[in-house]
């Protein structure tokens, strides 16, 4: 329970930023292939311009209220925050094994994945606010889709990783990632531990990609989910300073 109550507080505290603000979140759909997809915008209408643009890509649950609260503290920030889909606008899943299936289906046809991801960036470019500088982050499978698209060489300006899958599947590499890679993670993560964070930077290094690493000590996996048993909140405070950082940085303001 102190959990929970402080990483509300947490959120609650950065949707509120600037007594000037006014958050202003929608649903919107757009279509890839022939699947519909719905996603979620967010924006500060009382700003005369925006600061850029950040996607949200999902964890393996789908596009939930825990995006849509990350897009609105990003939007209280001054982004224009899109949190995107890759399941599928009819797609409600319940259960773990749900999550695995989907999930699991992306993984084994990477094609596909990177159809939708990519498909996804193109569609958001129409959600009012939206800029052509973009930084894409994700969490958990959000994470490993961000790299996905690392490798896929998307043409936006940054991608950022909380506690993802850090594998690179057979065949791939990142020789085509023209943008910078931030890899936020902790070191207890029994999904992607130290050993798959080190071999990732490694390849990073050898294709010439900029890149940074923040490791949370004793953090675990899924440390930002603020409903998980993993739940850090200092690592998701640290996390969260380490994101804004890069957006500065990276989307020129």
């Amino acid at each position: 329970m102190k959990h929970s109550v402080t990483c509300i507080a947490f959120a609650a505290s950065l949707v509120a930023t600037g007594a000037s603000a006014e958050i202003v979140g929608e649903t919107f759909e757009y279509t890839v292939g022939d699947t519909v997809f719905e996603g979620y915008a967010a924006r500060n209408t009382n700003l005369e311009q925006t600061r850029g643009t950040v996607m949200i890509v999902h964890d393996w649950d789908g596009m939930t209220a825990y995006e849509e609260r990350r897009a609105d503290m990003l939007a209280a920030l001054g982004y224009t925050a899109v949190a995107i889909d890759v399941y599928g606008r009819d797609t409600d899943p319940q259960s773990v094994d749900e999550y695995r299936q989907l999930s699991g289906a992306l993984y084994q046809d990477r094609d596909l994945f990177r159809e939708r991801l990519l498909g996804s960036l193109d569609a958001i470019s129409d959600v009012e606010g939206s800029t052509d500088d973009v930084v894409v982050i994700g969490y958990c499978f959000g994470g490993a889709a961000v790299l996905e698209m690392a490798r896929a060489g998307a043409d936006v300006e940054g991608y950022v990783s909380f506690h993802g899958g850090l594998g690179t599947p057979e065949g791939q590499d990142y020789a085509a990632t023209q943008a910078p890679v931030l890899l936020l993670h902790g070191s207890a993560d029994p999904v992607s531990g130290m050993s798959d964070l080190a071999t990732l930077i490694d390849q990073l290094q050898s294709n010439g990609v900029e890149h940074a690493a923040r490791v949370f000590g004793g953090a675990r996996h899924a440390f930002t989910v603020w409903d998980s048993q993993d739940y850090d909140a200092r690592a998701d405070r640290g996390s969260w300073n380490a994101l804004q950082g890069f957006l500065q940085e990276n989307l020129g303001s």
